[in-house]
């Protein structure tokens, strides 16, 4: 799957995600932070489901309706654990992600909660 890792998320992830076989790319990487809609819009127009901490993208997303293809939210999930929190939700809700029948993916320890 494409994704597009928030700033915020653990760079070490990136190697981890891509080592499962997804086309990741991470905005750490980037020369700036073009701020969460220029984000949420570039994931969209690449096609990527965006992986985040942060929940202003559900907000953009959900509240006034910006394009995208799929919020991933990892709340409380430590660094070296997210790639691998990361690729449990995509293993249960990747297709759906993708189809968009699922707008967000939220993944707590123990729960993974989704909104349709």
């Amino acid at each position: 799957m494409k994704l597009l890792l928030d700033a915020c998320v653990w760079g070490g992830a990136v190697a981890e995600l891509r080592a499962f076989g997804h086309d990741v790319i991470w905005a750490g990487d980037w020369e700036s932070d073009p701020g969460d809609k220029e984000i949420l819009k570039i994931a969209g127009a690449e096609q990527r489901a965006l992986v985040t901490l942060d929940k202003d993208f559900g907000d953009l997303a959900i509240r006034e309706g910006a394009s995208h293809c799929g919020i991933i939210r990892l709340v409380e999930i430590g660094a070296r654990s997210q790639a691998r929190a990361c690729g449990d939700a995509l293993s249960r809700f990747g297709q759906e992600l993708q189809s968009g029948t699922i707008t967000i993916v939220t993944v707590e320890r123990g729960r993974m909660r989704i909104r349709r």
